[in-house]
């Protein structure tokens, strides 16, 4: 994302999870983390919606009243080519849409993902059973298991693969994890709604931590979630 040191943390990171990993743009949702870069680094752009002052693309649908160009509800996560295609062509990108792309996100990658609400518990399983797999095969793998290692030594070859598989593979397992389990809620027992809710804590954490890069965020993973939907 670009470094604009007026839009928070906490609004980047929304940006971010809320985005999944994803441009946002309804024609595109290509991954912000090209594997063709490694996994490791990102494209993403936060585009503002309206900008600032009364100059730019979409500068005549500004609202009236008190408003916050560097808010979250006034940010989009793109891609650096549907950044420019936006900004270049307001006309044909007018507040409205970008906002519909926004709000529609989730459904919208869900369908392209192949994500859906499934009639029984089983299929969900089966539905989210590989990428669980997937991420502790990474983790048992690439995980430090001398934390401190990576904390003294960050450039090292061990502690670089572990953030490269973390972004690459771990984070977008969790956000896939996390839209199917948002669209079959109505599988779930109480007690895995409530491990659920962990669990996006967890991932929020993770995001927080190897997205933003702000530290102690991260609560532990639910050992209950291996078990869910089983």
């Amino acid at each position: 994302m670009a470094d604009r040191k007026h839009i928070s943390t906490e609004t980047k990171l929304r940006l971010f999870s809320e985005a999944a990993g994803h441009c946002q743009r309804r024609e595109c949702l290509q991954p912000l983390y090209p594997a063709e870069m490694g996994g490791d680094k990102h494209i993403a752009e936060m585009a503002h919606v309206i900008p600032h002052g009364e100059m730019g693309p979409r500068h005549e649908e500004r609202p009236a009243g008190e408003f916050e160009a560097d808010s979250f509800e006034n940010l989009i996560l793109l891609c650096p080519t549907c950044h420019t295609i936006i900004d270049k062509d307001p006309d044909g990108y007018s507040r409205g849409t970008l906002l519909g792309w926004k709000s529609d996100h989730l459904a919208a990658l869900a369908n392209k993902q192949g994500i859906r609400a499934y009639d029984e518990r089983r299929q969900v399983r089966d539905a989210v059973i590989a990428a669980m797999a997937e991420n502790k095969a990474v983790w048992e793998e690439f995980a430090p298991s001398d934390r401190s290692n990576f904390e003294y030594n960050p450039e090292s070859e061990a502690a670089m693969t572990w953030v490269q598989r973390m972004r690459g593979v771990i984070l977008p397992n969790h956000f896939r994890i996390l839209a199917i389990g948002k669209a079959n809620q109505r599988h779930m027992t109480e007690g895995e709604r409530q491990t659920f809710a962990r669990y996006q804590e967890h991932v929020r954490g993770l995001s927080e931590r190897h997205v933003c890069g702000v530290a102690g965020g991260a609560i532990r993973y639910p050992a209950e979630m291996d078990g869910i939907f089983a």
